[in-house]
């Protein structure tokens, strides 16, 4: 916007100068003309009382001296009776011009080599005489070189000032435009502290003010999203402590110590919920150095947990790229949480002894969770990314792809389903390395097409 208006400011003040100067220019240049033609007419009409008077040579000579133009002036007497032409300095003009100007009784100009000459006719009784006064070029062109100089420094001022004033003005129009894509750009962020100075031209003014109340607006229902996440949460407190009362009492089994473990882990997720909900602000940073977890460890873990009920329903279990520390920049109840997400969708989608897998890849860049199963495999992988659908069975929410999704895209990731070796569903969790570059929404096609092309050179 800025350089568009200096260029339109560039182009008019241009014009303008041009369709000034260039006319302003040439009349300079006809009044220099003018001025050196009536200077010429003034030294002939010295000449003309002299030649009314008398027509001897000595005394017209004199005269002509005494005008100061002896060089460039010549007077033409005809010849009459018994009295031969006088012709007196030095002849210029062509005697055809001259012989034109005594037959039509009127100031002509004629050229001649190196200016012009002015030849006016002066009625006597014995004929027609003729003053040739020289107006050389230099003489006519006298301060028009200057006055054009002037001319052209003045049109260069006028376009350098307007340039100036236009990108001033170009400053004051970008600046407030600028700071609004940037503070929607942090706002997009999740800096929602990011607010506009209200200044600038009205119309980025009032866009600013609207920008405000929305950033207030977005502040305000994100505040009654997690009082509704927190008071929610609290609500699930009474039944969980009714499940563990009643655990502690179903005795040493194995299924009981299951059950227990179960009830706590339960309690200990409500918690964080509530706490994460009751912070006052969100954490939209990204983990600083050594921080993350170990997902080899993670992945042991929960693998040690879902195993007992992998073995009550005949179900195999295989692991692999767990046995060294495999690092990746993930809270450990976050990689946790989206673990059991995953590993419940097995249990709770596939029949009883279907077996299934994790598998960790380690690369230079990233680290990819594979989740495998043998079982029936989703028909329709977009629809159960689509957070909140679900698959349609009864207890299901459709939120735990959706959990996995935002881990993976939190560290510029993404999930991708496909089919797995064991025939049924493999779910990729690509886990971003390094730079964090968050995933758009509107992108994932892109960024998974991007992801394939690189497992497909691996």
């Amino acid at each position: 916007m800025r350089w568009a208006l200096v260029k339109v400011c560039l182009a008019v003040t241009t014009m303008v100068v041009v369709a000034f100067a260039v006319p302003l220019g040439l009349v300079i240049k006809e009044m220099a003309r003018d001025r050196a033609f009536s200077n010429a007419e003034r030294e002939a009409a010295v000449v003309v009382p002299a030649l009314s008077i008398t027509t001897d040579r000595d005394q017209l000579e004199r005269v002509v001296a005494s005008a100061g133009s002896d060089d460039g002036m010549a007077v033409h007497i005809p010849a009459s009776a018994g009295r031969a032409a006088v012709d007196l300095g030095r002849q210029r003009a062509a005697d055809p011009d001259i012989a034109a100007v005594r037959r039509l009784g009127r100031v002509s100009t004629a050229e001649v080599p190196g200016g012009s000459a002015l030849l006016q006719p002066v009625a006597l009784g014995l004929g027609t005489a003729v003053i040739e006064v020289y107006v050389p070029e230099s003489e006519v062109s006298n301060g028009v070189g200057t006055a054009w100089a002037v001319l052209a420094a003045v049109g260069v001022a006028l376009v350098v000032g307007s340039l100036a004033v236009a990108d001033r003005l170009g400053v004051r129009m970008v600046q407030p435009a600028r700071r609004l894509v940037e503070g929607a750009h942090e706002l997009g962020e999740g800096r929602l502290g990011a607010r506009v100075p209200e200044e600038g031209p009205n119309e980025l003014r009032l866009a600013a003010v609207a920008f405000n109340a929305m950033a207030d607006q977005v502040v305000q229902l994100l505040a009654n999203e997690r009082e509704l996440a927190a008071d929610l949460s609290h609500r699930l407190r009474t039944p969980l402590t009714v499940l563990r009362l009643n655990a502690a009492s179903l005795g040493d089994s194995p299924a009981a110590e299951q059950t227990r473990t179960a009830v706590a882990q339960l309690e200990r997720e409500v918690d964080a919920v509530i706490r994460t909900a009751r912070e006052a602000k969100p954490q939209t940073t990204a983990l600083g150095p050594g921080a993350g977890c170990d997902a080899a460890e993670v992945v042991r873990e929960r693998m040690a947990f879902w195993s007992a009920l992998a073995e009550d329903e005949g179900r195999k279990v295989r692991t692999a790229g767990v046995d060294r520390p495999v690092r990746i920049p993930v809270a450990r109840t976050d990689l946790a949480a989206a673990l059991d997400a995953l590993l419940g969708n097995v249990f709770r989608h596939t029949p009883e002894g279907t077996a299934f897998a994790v598998d960790v890849h380690n690369g230079e860049d990233a680290v990819i969770v594979l989740v495998s199963d043998a079982g029936p495999g989703i028909p329709d992988p977009e629809t159960a990314m689509a957070r909140g659908r679900g698959s349609g069975a009864a207890g299901s929410t459709g939120l735990g792809l959706d959990i996995v999704r935002r881990l993976a895209e939190s560290t510029g990731g993404d999930v991708r389903i496909g089919s797995s070796v064991l025939g049924g569903t493999e779910i990729r969790v690509w886990i971003q390395l390094g730079g964090r570059e968050p995933v758009r929404r509107g992108h994932r096609g892109a960024v998974r097409r991007r992801r394939r092309t690189a497992l497909g050179h691996s």
